[in-house]
């Protein structure tokens, strides 16, 4: 481990995790992600040899404990790894408030309906089961469509047709889902201008944005 050679305590904190991804493995584990698949889901650039390293390292600055169940291995956050969620989630109100440009290659499609997969409001959703199809605009063929599945409570996420009838069909560029998931644009306001098209029964379009919501970061303040 690199060390920046200071007795200060922030310096020493850096040393564990300001190496390249290694908060955004924490974020995930905070978000609730045990697997390493899951983990690689809320990363989806991150090669898995450089996750398995950073979760060795994490492991061994005790900040994630690796447990196996079943044979299958899992990781979660120690008390010194949850204590860092008022940092994670003061970065993101911070990265909210003043880091707003994104670049192409900020719009990624994966982390998009992975984010939304695991924080829509299940609760507010019918019973039986509902599909969402999307249709991304200005993105590779093989990432423009991909379907979000509830049912029960359950929620899943696909990148091919998993064979249901579909209850809502949105489309829209990726920006435009990225900037409403982010709170840069209201549904309202997307809806209004024909940024986001809805396809589907007027009940269904009605309750969509309801249904979608808007990322946990959605309602921080804008200077």
């Amino acid at each position: 481990m690199t060390t920046y050679g200071q007795f200060c305590p922030v310096a020493k904190a850096m040393e564990v995790l300001d190496e390249r991804w290694t908060l955004l493995v924490v974020r995930e584990l905070l978000a609730g992600s045990t697997r390493f698949n899951e983990l690689r889901r809320g990363n989806p650039r991150m090669s898995p040899a450089l996750l398995a390293k950073r979760l060795r390292s994490l492991e061994r600055a005790g900040v994630v404990r690796r447990y196996e169940t079943d044979g299958h291995p899992g990781y979660r956050l120690t008390q010194a790894g949850e204590e860092l969620r008022p940092l994670v989630e003061n970065l993101g109100s911070w990265g909210t408030r003043w880091v707003g440009g994104l670049g192409e290659a900020d719009l990624d499609p994966h982390l998009l309906m992975w984010d939304m997969r695991r924080t829509v409001p299940v609760a507010a959703w019918p019973r039986e089961r509902t599909v969402v199809a999307f249709r991304l605009d200005g993105v590779p063929a093989p990432v423009a469509r991909w379907w979000l599945v509830v049912r029960d409570g359950e929620v899943d996420v696909c990148d091919y047709d998993p064979g249901f009838e579909t209850t809502v069909t949105v489309s829209a560029a990726l920006r435009t889902l990225v900037r409403v998931w982010r709170g840069d644009l209201s549904w309202q306001g997307a809806l209004r201008g024909q940024d986001v098209t809805l396809d589907g029964p007027a009940e269904a379009r009605r309750e969509l944005p309801v249904w979608l919501g808007q990322s946990a970061l959605a309602a921080v303040p804008r200077p």
